[in-house]
């Protein structure tokens, strides 16, 4: 039995109409394998309904506004931005986290003043990787500088990595590398310094973190063979505990035992992934955290209250 009856939602996507006419005008039909699906604020709103879902923080997932034109993708997420911003001043169900160009650093530095001053952004979506380089690579330091200065909210979520091409695996993108280029980003964000120099970010890790909760003393080894002391002086083991993990595609009984040792229940928070995830998994999903034997209070930390503490509402 469902105890909730006010969940958050940190996983739920907008596909605006100029967005998906955007990326079908550049030959891109799908993302990661995944059907662009046909997506309005009202199907939203009534999955929210269906789902005692209060608040859905809206976000443009994979693959990003970059597309091989630096000043398209900047003015593709000034448009997203501003649209987020007016489903949020149009409904206190929504919320949203800006998106960037990831590849102007410039741009993304003004466009998160922008958002969050004069939007209303509730915090920064970043992809795991674009263009080949992960979150921690130093092209990303001045981003990072002022999302610290804010102490700012960043959504991961994952892309696929340029190499992917090149693994000959029948399978569409978003069934495993989405979780690997997850776990790849957070390995280069705690072995790089990132993580210990910009301590005042909170980053969500989408997917329960990939793989990061099954693999983490095997990551821990990091400490060992690279230099710990420079980079990430308290040890691996210290960083991982410091992300924030939504549950979207992932409320299964492995991951919650993989959560309560390596982070606790304060760090889990609810996300669907509509709506790429169609309504039936939703329904599904929110069965299935009810049925993982937490208790009253742990279940609704899980649904809204980890999410009212981190966000201050």
């Amino acid at each position: 039995m469902t105890h909730s009856r006010n969940r958050i939602d940190v996983h739920h996507h907008m596909v605006p109409e100029f967005y998906a006419r955007t990326l079908k005008r550049l030959g891109v039909d799908n993302a990661a394998g995944a059907e662009l699906p046909d997506w309005s604020p009202e199907k939203s709103l009534a999955l929210m309904d269906a789902t005692n879902i209060s608040r859905a923080y809206l976000s443009i997932s994979c693959p990003g506004v970059y597309f091989g034109d630096a000043g398209a993708a900047c003015e593709l997420a000034r448009e997203c931005n501003e649209y987020g911003s007016a489903l949020k001043k149009g409904s206190d169900k929504f919320g949203f986290f800006a998106t960037v160009s990831q590849t102007q650093s410039n741009h993304a530095v003004a466009e998160v003043g922008y958002a969050l001053d004069t939007l209303g952004a509730d915090g920064v979506t970043l992809l795991s990787s674009v263009d080949g380089h992960y979150l921690g690579h130093p092209d990303y330091w001045p981003l990072m500088d002022e999302l610290n200065r804010r102490k700012a909210v960043v959504f991961i979520h994952p892309n696929l990595h340029n190499t992917v091409k090149d693994i000959r695996l029948e399978l569409p993108g978003y069934l495993i590398e989405f979780v690997f280029d997850t776990t790849r980003a957070v390995a280069n964000l705690i072995s790089s310094g990132t993580m210990d120099r910009y301590r005042d970010i909170k980053f969500i890790l989408s997917h329960a973190g990939g793989t990061v909760p099954y693999i983490a003393w095997r990551l821990s080894l990091c400490d060992f063979v690279l230099d710990k002391e420079n980079r990430f002086p308290k040890g691996t083991l210290h960083y991982l505990k410091q992300f924030y993990y939504d549950t979207a595609l992932s409320p299964s009984p492995f991951m919650l035992g993989s959560m309560r040792e390596l982070v606790g229940i304060e760090k889990l928070l609810f996300g669907s992934d509509f709506p790429f995830a169609p309504e039936l998994l939703v329904h599904a999903e929110v069965n299935d955290i009810a049925n993982l034997g937490l208790s009253y209070d742990e279940e609704k930390a899980v649904d809204s209250g980890n999410a009212i503490s981190l966000f201050g509402n």
